[in-house]
């Protein structure tokens, strides 16, 4: 997998064909790991983590789970080439800064992915679409046994595996669901609703992980503690929680539909018609568009594009999207007006091969 074929591609974790995607765009997993013998990514030299590079793409080339995929060096890479990658949700900011030996392995799509050299030596990622938290880690633990007949990972038979940062310690392992509640949102219920999540334990952030804003009432709901607390626990106190949020958010979009239809009516069909004939749209804009028409889709009103449609929108509509699409950098009052015309000939596309978009 390269960047020339990642940009070709939508991502299988955009598709909307998970269970529960007209509430969960997507699920993840990932693990944190360190190699025995060297020090952690801000205490060692950069000829060690040259090494660990080294390492890690010799470990990922051995395993089946990564057939067919590369190594990534973020310093090889342009900003704007790291900044998409950012926007994929295939590294973090912190990887992207290019300052140090750091790369991404990716296999031969994005569903299975190693940021190597960030806080922790490896952080593998397993990512689906919909709500598939049994599945993400599945994934993620079998990849996780392959690389580890190859490296030699940092493990305290009392603490478990050990990382950078205090809170991975243990089982290393991160969950978390990307969930739209809109209607807890427009009903004024979410304060109440986070609050009891996280009483019990979970993190909530905005789109792009932690340090990130909430935008376009998408929320990533992930467990915190990992010390103490096996994978299967884990995995399964975020899968009863989020449940429950799925409850509470369809009952109140029922709510909304019995009380105020027209006015949600309004609302979604107000949006696809910006996304639709809007010539200048900033991102967030774009992203809280396609929040209100993603809505609809969930709702079933007929004549909206496809969720896959939707969910593309929100990634291939970022900065680094489009300036790596028109091959340049662009000041934003370009980007906002290519980002329109981009948007317009995506949902034209959707129309013309599925007969959908008109007015319902």
């Amino acid at each position: 997998m390269d960047l020339e074929t990642l940009a070709r591609s939508p991502g299988p974790w955009l598709d909307g064909s998970g269970p529960r995607s007209d509430l969960v765009v997507s699920t993840r997993v990932r693990l944190a790991r360190n190699l025995a013998g060297v020090p952690f990514s801000h205490r060692a030299r950069d000829e060690q983590l040259v090494g660990v590079l080294g390492s890690v793409e010799r470990a990922a080339k051995e395993s089946p789970s990564f057939e067919g995929g590369g190594l990534l060096r973020m310093h090889e890479l342009t900003p704007i080439e790291r900044q998409f990658l950012v926007e994929r949700h295939l590294v973090s900011h912190e990887l992207s800064d290019g300052a140090r030996p750091r790369g991404l392995y990716m296999g031969s799509t994005e569903r299975l992915s190693v940021m190597v050299n960030e806080e922790d030596h490896v952080r593998l990622q397993a990512l689906c679409s919909g709500f598939q938290l049994a599945e993400a880690w599945a994934a993620a633990e079998h990849a996780d046994e392959e690389l580890e007949r190859s490296l030699d990972y940092a493990f305290s038979d009392e603490l478990g595996y050990l990382t950078a940062c205090p809170t991975n310690v243990g089982t290393g392992m991160r969950a978390s669901v990307l969930i739209h509640l809109p209607a807890l949102v427009l009903t004024k219920q979410i304060d109440k609703v986070l609050k009891s999540v996280m009483q019990v334990g979970l993190a909530v952030r905005g789109l792009y992980g932690e340090g990130s804003e909430v935008m376009g009432n998408l929320f990533q709901l992930s467990n915190q503690t990992t010390l103490g607390h096996s994978e299967q626990e884990s995995v399964e106190s975020l899968d009863r929680v989020t449940r429950q949020i799925l409850d509470y958010e369809e009952r109140a979009r029922d709510v909304m539909l019995r009380d105020a239809r027209v006015q949600i009516e309004d609302k979604i069909w107000r949006a696809y018609g910006s996304l639709r004939y809007g010539r200048s749209m900033s991102s967030q804009e774009v992203i809280n568009l396609c929040s209100a028409v993603r809505l609809g889709v969930a709702l079933g009103f007929a004549g909206l594009p496809p969720l896959a449609v939707v969910n593309q929108l929100l990634v291939f509509t970022q900065p680094a999207h489009l300036q790596r699409g028109a091959g340049r950098a662009l000041e934003a009052p370009e980007r906002n007006v290519l980002r329109a015309e981009f948007v317009r000939a995506h949902l034209e596309r959707a129309i013309s091969e599925t007969g959908e978009g008109g007015r319902g």
